[in-house]
């Protein structure tokens, strides 16, 4: 199953196309105003009921500076005294929440992400975990997957010393590209030593993962210039990497508006920087986990797509799907049971939900048996690259065939490209088909046709 991935470039022309990167299914552009804090409370007390573990995911929205790239949801302030007031509605969100919950729900992933996270200062940082602590049942054992993104230009080694003591042993570093003249056609400066001193103080204090985020696609990139950037990265040694491809949505994202189109790379080229980075971390011992996501052989998740336990959620890929999550912030997502909700992306809208101490639960969505039988197919196509007819069958007492014979030319025309082999019993995804799993699950996306395919970047 884990074979290397295989290159085709003419494969790739063919099936790449906008499509969602299913960190969920449905995905959140599905979601609607009809579901709101009940909703979220009902699923709380089913959770409950079934003491079913947790995640949680905590949104800290705030950056000093403003990277064009950037499609997250955020505010850019250099104002630290903005942190205080959503601090404050943050811990009160955590108690309304913890209030539905039981203390034996164990929190087995935690991760802080945003905005920058190390925004907060460190007596912030060490209140919020102290509030945590106190609502929810974190790991004392550092048996946790306890994560938190960061900002090379905004910690240093006190920071990384802060953040082990609190409890993280993940993190997450933004980097996406080390070239000087690409950064500041981005609008993030950042040396190479900037980088290097926050990955050896975490492997000083003993982080059991780091992860360095990658951006293709930037203006001024060349296939030789993003080459040397893999090259200089893959001396850092992380765990993880992730090479994202840069989707640029001027008309969705206000900050993209400031590069310059002129100097996007051409697609080539972006196909170039794609195969050059493969061939570069694979000859350096990194696999392919799948959605732009790399990882050494030990590493948890290479051995849970091993032993086919990997799974995938508004974090990515995890060993903790089974879990509950809790978004808890501005934007933040949760998925609890069956229910999808998500908190007002607008801070002042938030900040005042909570104030009046309501939850901020402003949309989301019920998944019916058609959603968890979809679902279940892409989760298995998206983690394994490979699919059992049997296990859905058995799962959801349907004949396989039947319920997709829609959909059936589609993969048999698949198999012909080389992109699947759709047998009797199931479907394998080929080397060759690996890059382009999206587009394999995009076959089994129900609302796919009703959706403008321009709100997704592209499969490569």
């Amino acid at each position: 199953m884990l074979d290397a991935i295989r290159w085709d470039a003419d494969l790739i022309r063919r099936h790449d196309r906008p499509g969602p990167r299913y960190t969920s299914y449905p995905t959140a552009v599905q979601f609607h105003g009809e579901v709101g804090s009940f909703d979220l409370l009902h699923a709380l007390r089913d959770s409950r009921k079934a003491r079913r573990p947790l995640s949680l995911y905590v949104h800290v929205p705030f950056c000093a500076n403003i990277c064009y790239y950037c499609a997250c949801t955020k505010v850019i302030t250099k104002d630290r005294g903005r942190a205080l007031p959503y601090l404050e509605r943050l811990e009160q969100e955590i108690e309304l929440i913890s209030r539905h919950l039981d203390q034996r729900q164990v929190v087995e992933q935690l991760h802080f992400g945003g905005g920058t996270p190390t925004f907060l200062s460190h007596d912030e940082l060490r209140r919020l975990m102290e509030h945590i602590r106190k609502h929810f049942t974190l790991l004392d054992d550092d048996s946790g997957d306890y994560g938190i993104e960061i900002d090379p230009r905004e910690a240093d080694w006190s920071t990384m010393g802060l953040l082990r003591e609190l409890g993280f042993n993940r993190v997450s570093l933004g980097v996406q590209d080390l070239d000087p003249d690409v950064q500041r056609a981005i609008n993030r400066l950042q040396t190479l030593e900037q980088t290097r001193a926050i990955i050896d103080a975490a492997h000083a204090l003993q982080f059991r993962s780091v992860n360095i985020d990658l951006i293709y696609g930037l203006p001024r990139q060349t296939p030789e210039s993003f080459a040397r950037t893999v090259a200089e990265v893959i001396a850092l040694q992380p765990d993880r990497l992730s090479v994202f491809n840069y989707a640029h949505l001027p008309e969705r994202f206000m900050p993209q508006r400031r590069i310059q189109e002129n100097e996007l790379p051409s697609p080539a080229d972006k196909l170039a920087m794609l195969q050059g980075s493969i061939e570069q971390l694979t000859a350096a011992g990194y696999r392919y986990i799948g959605m732009d996501h790399f990882a050494l052989p030990d590493d948890e998740l290479a051995m849970a797509q091993e032993d086919g336990t990997l799974q995938r959620n508004f974090q990515g890929y995890t060993t903790h799907g089974h879990c509950d999550l809790i978004g808890l912030g501005v934007s933040a997502i949760s998925q609890v049971g069956d229910l999808y909700s998500q908190n007002s992306s607008d801070l002042a809208n938030y900040q005042q939900s909570l104030g009046n101490s309501q939850l901020a639960t402003q949309r989301g969505l019920h998944c019916n048996e058609d959603d968890r039988i979809r679902r279940a197919v892409i989760q298995a196509l998206i983690c394994q690259f490979q699919l059992s007819f049997r296990d859905i069958e058995e799962r959801f007492a349907i004949d396989f065939r039947s319920y997709f014979s829609a959909i059936w030319p589609q993969l048999q025309q698949l198999a012909r490209d080389g992109l699947i082999e759709l047998g009797e019993h199931g479907i394998d995804v080929r080397p060759a088909g690996r890059l382009l799993v999206r587009s394999l699950c995009m076959l089994f996306d129900h609302y796919l046709e009703q959706q403008n395919q321009q709100r997704f970047s592209r499969v490569i």
